[in-house]
């Protein structure tokens, strides 16, 4: 099989932000991770390099003939042939985990041709497949990964207990292998003070919330990537379910922490909105944190329509434009870390259109 280009993603918008599902003012994107491994080969951890080659040789063959994976018209990456700039760019379009790319020898990436669908071969797991859809449409996502599981599963045999499930390398990931998560914006929980408490409540529930690049990731731009944390003697219904339940109060506390904004100190949003446009309209120099939080500002002025002119699009286009890999793969030769603030801000001002206050 021949290996695809990055090249080939940058041409493509990342579909989980096409502002099309629902909630989507609120609810960036669903997904669902399913960790597998093949019976009879060990885990990743314990694998010699004759085992991984094997494996990826085996998976190779099986993703081939998935259907939901893309076909003759998927994309196939080795991450130890790629530069460094290459793998992390596939961290910033959410293809990879921060720690498939730390460690690329032999791993290997398989993605549709819209992003929707994905699998990583040899990362914790031997198998993690990923299917990711815009807004808040968990059971949908599940629909996808469930196909993608069973066409892979006719050509694999999974490692599985009639009493446990299925067996990972990591005890929580045992049961159903399922993370499901949905990518929230909280911008109004965020600036009433309220998101520490909500937070808490969350962890009470026996939910995990992490930043936008999952474990390990900090938190910016308002964004919080909420995921069940129990996979063990629930079914993937239930967890969907549950995971749903929560989601859907989040959305609900999320949109009357706006409109208490509005009521009580309209100003102070007015104030954050106007100037997170106006840093990222007129810098000449801006860190990747301090852009995201801007856009958060500026998303926020959009969807509570504060502007009468402004293409979400666009504003969703700079959350991955943004990225420090994806400004260096536009450009040539070495970059500092300084150099790349400029890039960024010069993105933020060629692609933002003048638009006005309502």
């Amino acid at each position: 099989m021949i290996t695809s280009s990055v090249d080939q993603l940058l041409k493509n918008p990342v579909s989980f932000l096409d502002d099309s599902g629902p909630d989507d003012d609120i609810a960036i994107s669903s997904r669902i991770r399913l960790a597998r491994n093949i019976k009879g080969y060990p885990f990743p951890t314990a694998a010699s390099p004759q085992n991984l080659q094997e494996i990826s040789s085996v998976v190779t063959l099986a993703a081939k003939g998935t259907e939901t994976l893309g076909g003759k018209e998927m994309m196939y990456f080795l991450p130890e042939e790629l530069s460094d700039i290459d793998r992390k760019l596939l961290l910033e379009r959410r293809l990879v985990s921060p720690d498939f790319i730390r460690n690329p020898q032999n791993r290997a990436l398989f993605v549709c041709p819209g992003e929707t669908c994905s699998l990583m071969v040899n990362e914790e797991d031997q198998l993690r497949i990923q299917a990711i859809r815009p807004g808040f449409q968990l059971e949908e996502v599940w629909k996808h990964i469930s196909k993608t599981d069973d066409e892979l599963g006719c050509h694999l045999e999974y490692a599985f207990d009639d009493q446990l499930g299925f067996l990972t390398s990591c005890p929580t990931n045992v049961g159903t292998g399922m993370r499901a998560s949905v990518m929230l914006h909280l911008p109004g929980l965020v600036l009433t003070g309220q998101i520490a408490s909500t937070v808490q409540g969350i962890a009470k529930l026996h939910m995990a919330v992490r930043g936008i690049f999952g474990e390990g990731s900090d938190n910016c731009g308002n964004l919080f990537q909420i995921s069940n944390q129990s996979t063990l003697g629930e079914s993937e219904t239930k967890i969907i379910d549950n995971l749903s339940s929560v989601i859907k109060q989040l959305i609900q506390q999320e949109k009357h922490a706006r409109r208490k904004l509005l009521e009580d100190n309209r100003y102070a949003i007015f104030d954050n909105v106007g100037r997170s446009y106006g840093l990222l309209r007129h810098s000449y120099k801006i860190s990747f944190k301090e852009a995201m939080n801007c856009l958060s500002g500026l998303r926020v002025g959009v969807d509570m329509n504060l502007f009468t002119l402004m293409d979400i699009h666009k504003v969703n286009e700079l959350f991955i434009a943004i990225g420090a890999a994806h400004l260096q793969k536009r450009q040539t030769g070495e970059h500092s870390e300084g150099d790349i603030d400029i890039l960024r801000a010069e993105c933020c001002r060629k692609l933002l259109a003048e638009p006005h206050l309502s």
